[in-house]
């Protein structure tokens, strides 16, 4: 179960609606939602939710790039709404390297299910992995800084309260309950 909703500062306050982002691919296709509901480039709040595991807020000012921020990768990695925020840059990964690079593989003869015969081989997983996604937030952890959240309360929400507690720290909390 997820829960999205779009809040776009106006003149006279936030405006929420709520978003289907299930045609939504990429978090280019998102900002583009996402700056459909605000024509006046306003600052526009993606705020989405998945299961009470996790929540994510995707900032968009105008034209600017998106800022992100996600409360558990790990969670979120495992749900295709978070993938959509899960950018190779937020994740500190060259967002040009997608494919894997075939010539680096190290292709022993183990693959097949060969045991490998040298006793001292690490059997450990490594960690250190491109492809290994934190636990716990990434991103921008000041997005909400100059609205009323800071860094240190962002850390603290807990999912399943975070969206209505950022929308009362906004002032919007009666709007967002309109579209929940």
């Amino acid at each position: 179960m997820y829960f999205a909703a779009l809040l776009a500062r106006t003149e006279d306050g936030w405006e929420a609606s709520d978003t289907e982002i299930d045609d939504v691919e990429t978090l280019s296709d998102l900002a583009e939602l996402a700056r459909e509901s605000s024509p006046e480039d306003d600052t526009v709040l993606v705020l989405i939710e998945q299961e009470d595991a996790w929540f994510g807020v995707v900032r968009i000012d105008g034209e600017d790039d998106p800022r992100i921020y996600v409360s558990d990768a790990a969670a979120a990695a495992r749900s295709s709404y978070g993938e959509i925020l899960l950018t190779a840059e937020l994740l500190g990964r060259d967002p040009d390297a997608d494919e894997p690079d075939l010539d680096a593989l190290d292709l022993d003869g183990t693959e097949d299910g060969e045991t490998d015969s040298d006793p001292d081989a690490d059997d450990e997983p490594d960690d250190t992995s491109a492809e290994a996604v934190p636990h716990g937030p990434v991103g921008d952890t000041q997005i909400l800084d100059d609205l009323g959240v800071g860094e240190k309360e962002l850390r603290a929400l807990d999912a399943d309260e975070a969206l209505g507690a950022i929308a009362e720290a906004l002032g919007a909390s009666e709007v967002l309950e309109t579209v929940r």
